[in-house]
């Protein structure tokens, strides 16, 4: 199933129609001048009906792609559940002269250098299926891709990528979208991602998967899936310890390095264990009382 959306501009009304539906998205800015006139009174429209909003920036690919990101960034007071999105396509006069190459290296720095200065927002990218076909060469779009198709059915956008949003027609004046969720509730816990930061039981199940990397006392060291009553019971302590105490994840992980210590590299345990939740495949047996099950 999917909800209904719509995307708007400068070229729309601060007032449109949000009669069944469940998200907006808004340009805020465009290269390193332009900014909406109109941007924050369809934002508060927007949420003034309770639905998912996000904004994206149109880029001029020739200029450095954190001045641009900045320039954006700061035009917004973000609200937790926000989404961020760089609309990237370059027809028009400002783009047709930069190459592809510097296109591909612009798009993937700009969605690095968002996503460092706003991690707990999704980032993504917005393309049509010219650029993403034809353009694109590492199927880089961050957090999530919002495709852009002319004549195909809403939800059917035709391409084999996954992705989270289809703007699928332009009627009325408006570019009509959907999203790739059941229902606004959906939407809105999967756009707030301080909702998926990991529990202190995700992050002590990651430190036991790093197998090599961390070492258990007592455990065999090639099984990454042997776990010890005592030591997981420890793990976990500590680590409610240290997530009263640090807010930010990654100072939390690195943390409970240093607190197990043995001569730990507490570098490369934030690293291993970033990409193991990152990844989702904290895959582990914890048992406190007898044989090991699926974690």
């Amino acid at each position: 199933m999917t909800i209904k959306g719509i995307d708007v501009s400068a070229y729309q009304s601060a007032t449109y129609d949000t009669t069944g539906l469940d998200f907006v998205f808004t340009k805020i800015t465009e290269g390193l001048s332009y900014i909406n006139p109109r941007w924050a009174a369809q934002r508060d429209h927007a949420k003034s009906k309770g639905l998912v909003w996000g904004a994206y920036h149109y880029p001029h690919m020739a200029n450095d792609p954190k001045a641009e990101a900045d320039y954006f960034l700061k035009q917004v007071k973000w609200a937790p559940g926000d989404l961020i999105v760089l609309d990237w396509e370059g027809y028009d006069s400002a783009n047709k002269g930069v190459p592809r190459s510097r296109q591909l290296a612009y798009r993937d720095a700009w969605l690095k250098y968002v996503k460092g200065k706003m991690p707990s927002y999704r980032v993504g990218m917005y393309c049509n299926t010219d650029y993403w076909l034809n353009v694109d060469n590492s199927s880089n779009c961050g957090d999530f891709l919002w495709i852009a198709t002319g004549g195909k059915p809403a939800g059917k956008p035709g391409i084999k990528a996954h992705w989270f949003f289809h703007q699928y027609s332009t009627a009325g004046d408006v570019d009509h979208d959907v999203a790739n969720f059941d229902s606004r509730a959906a939407l809105a816990a999967w756009a707030d991602q301080e909702d998926d930061m990991p529990s202190a039981n995700d992050v002590a199940k990651a430190v036991l998967t790093l197998d090599g990397v961390i070492s258990v006392p007592g455990a065999p060291p090639t099984n990454p899936t042997w776990t010890l009553s005592s030591c997981v019971t420890e793990i976990l302590k500590r680590v409610d310890q240290v997530k009263a105490t640090e807010a930010a994840q990654t100072a939390a992980i690195s943390k409970l390095a240093s607190l197990i210590g043995s001569g730990v590299d507490t570098a490369t345990v934030v690293d291993a264990v970033q990409k193991a939740i990152s990844d989702a495949v904290v895959k582990v047996s914890v048992d406190v009382t007898g044989p090991g099950t699926e974690g």
